[in-house]
C-alpha cells in the first residue's frame, strides 16, 4: 500500500517518530489530538467483524471443498498452541534467571497510577465456560455484539458448508460471498489512508499520558520483556518460517516489519489484518489459506501475551520475596495459554495477569503498576502476535501446496 508516493509502511514509521517526539514535548496536552487516533481505530473496528466474517468464510468454503481441510485446521490449532508454549517458556526462562523483580522498591506502588479495584475484574473462564461461550446462540447477535471467537465459530462451520454444496449452487454463493469481501477490502484500503495520522495521535498520547518516568520504575522488567519478544518473533517464528515455510526467514522478517509497525502503533492484531494479508500475499500465501489462519490466530493466537503474563506473575513473587516451586510454574504457564484463547484483538487492560497471579497465590494488589503502562506492553506484544499469525500461514501454505 502506498500513502501518496510513500511506502505506507515508512509513512507509519515516520508518523511514529513525529507522535514521540510531539508527546515529549507536549506531554499530556497532546492528548488534544488523540481523537484522530480514536476515529481511525473506530473506522478499523467498524470493518473487522465484517471482515472476519467473510474472510474466514472465503477461506473455509475453499479448503471445505479440499481432502485438506480438517489437516489444515488442525494443524493451525496445534501450531498456536506449540508456539504458544514456547512463548511461555521464554516468559518463565528470563525472568528466573535474571531476576527482574528482587529489590524494587515497593513505595512505587503509592503513586496512584490506576485504581487498584481493578484487580478484581481479572476472572477468566473455565474450560467448558470458555467452549459453551464460543457456540452462538443467534449467530446475527453475535455480529452486532462483536463476539469474535463466536463469530469464528459460526464462519467456520458456515464456510466449510458451502465447500460440501453442489458445484452449481457453490458457484452462486461463493461469489456474493467474494463480492462482498472484494467491497471490504476497497473500505479497508481507503481506510488505510488516515493510517499515518491515526498512528501519529495515537503514540503521541501514549508518550504525552504515560511519559518515561512511569516506566522506568519497572524498567528491568521491560527490557527483559523486550528480549523474550524479539526471540520469540524472529529466532523462533523466523526459524519456523525456515524450516517448514516456502520463504526464507529473512524475507519473512522484512515482509513483516510493516504490520509490525503498525500493530505497535495501534495494539490490535484485528486492526492489522489487512497489512497482514498484504505481507502474506507477497509470500505467496493463497488467500484461501490467510483468510482461514490470520483471523482465526488474531484472536486465538497470543503468542505475546504467552510471553507477559508469565513474566509479570514470576516479577511480582520476586517483588514480594515469594518463592516459586515447579508446581507453581507448571500452573502459570497453563493459566497463560489457556487464558489467553478467546483475548480479543483489541487494545485493553491486562486483566489477564490477575488469573494468572492468582494461581499461584501471588497478591493482585501490585498490578496497578502494570495497568498503568499497560499500553505500552501491549502495543510490543501486539506485533509479536500478528508475526506468529503470518508464520502459520506460510507454513499452512506449504502443506497445503504438497499434500
Amino acid at each position: 500500500m502506498k500513502f501518496f508516493k510513500i511506502d505506507l509502511g515508512i509513512a507509519i514509521l515516520i508518523a511514529m517518530i513525529l507522535g514521540v517526539l510531539l508527546g515529549i514535548e507536549f506531554g499530556p496536552a497532546v492528548s488534544v489530538i488523540a481523537p484522530v487516533g480514536k476515529i481511525f481505530i473506530k473506522l478499523l473496528s467498524m470493518l473487522v467483524v465484517p471482515l472476519v466474517f467473510f474472510s474466514i468464510i472465503m477461506g473455509a468454503q475453499a479448503l471445505g471443498k479440499s481432502k485438506n481441510a480438517g489437516k489444515i485446521g488442525t494443524l493451525t490449532f496445534v501450531y498456536f498452541g506449540a508456539t504458544s508454549f514456547i512463548a511461555v517458556f521464554f516468559g518463565i526462562l528470563l525472568p528466573v534467571l535474571f531476576e527482574p523483580g528482587k529489590g524494587l522498591d515497593l513505595s512505587i506502588l503509592a503513586n496512584g497510577m490506576m485504581d487498584a479495584s481493578l484487580a478484581e475484574k481479572g476472572e477468566v473462564a473455565g474450560f467448558w465456560d470458555t467452549v459453551l461461550g464460543a457456540i452462538p446462540s443467534n449467530p446475527f447477535k453475535s455480529l452486532t455484539e462483536g463476539s469474535v471467537l463466536q463469530i469464528i465459530l459460526f464462519s467456520l462451520f458456515f464456510g466449510v458448508g458451502i465447500g460440501k454444496l453442489s458445484e452449481d449452487k457453490r458457484e452462486v454463493v461463493s461469489k456474493f460471498i467474494e463480492g462482498v469481501n472484494d467491497v471490504l477490502t476497497w473500505m479497508i484500503i481507503k481506510v488505510m489512508w488516515l493510517a499515518p495520522f491515526g498512528v501519529m495521535s495515537l503514540m503521541a498520547d501514549a508518550v504525552g499520558t504515560f511519559g518515561y518516568d512511569v516506566l522506568f520504575n519497572i524498567g528491568n522488567l521491560f527490557i527483559l520483556y523486550m528480549v523474550a519478544l524479539l526471540i520469540v518473533a524472529f529466532p523462533v517464528f523466523g526459524g519456523l518460517v525456515q524450516l517448514f515455510g516456502k520463504v526464507s526467514g529473512l524475507k519473512f522478517i522484512k515482509e513483516m516489519i510493516t504490520p509490525q509497525i503498525f500493530a505497535i502503533s495501534s495494539a490490535s492484531s484485528l486492526a492489522t489484518l489487512p497489512l497482514n494479508y498484504e505481507a502474506c500475499d507477497n509470500m505467496k500465501v493463497k488467500r484461501s489459506v490467510s483468510s482461514f489462519v490470520l483471523p482465526l490466530g488474531a484472536t486465538v493466537n497470543m503468542a505475546g501475551n504467552a510471553v507477559f503474563n508469565p513474566m509479570v506473575a514470576i516479577f511480582f513473587a520476586q517483588m514480594y520475596g515469594m518463592e516459586l516451586g515447579f508446581g507453581d510454574y507448571i500452573a502459570i504457564a497453563i493459566t497463560s495459554v489457556l487464558g489467553a484463547v478467546g483475548t480479543a484483538g483489541v487494545p485493553g487492560p491486562t486483566l489477564l495477569s490477575v488469573a494468572v497471579l492468582m494461581a499461584v497465590g501471588i497478591p493482585v494488589e501490585a498490578l496497578p503498576l502494570i495497568f498503568g503502562v499497560d499500553r505500552i506492553f501491549d502495543m510490543f506484544r501486539t506485533a509479536v502476535n500478528i508475526t506468529g499469525d503470518a508464520s502459520c500461514a506460510v507454513i499452512m501454505e506449504r502443506i497445503e501446496e504438497e499434500a
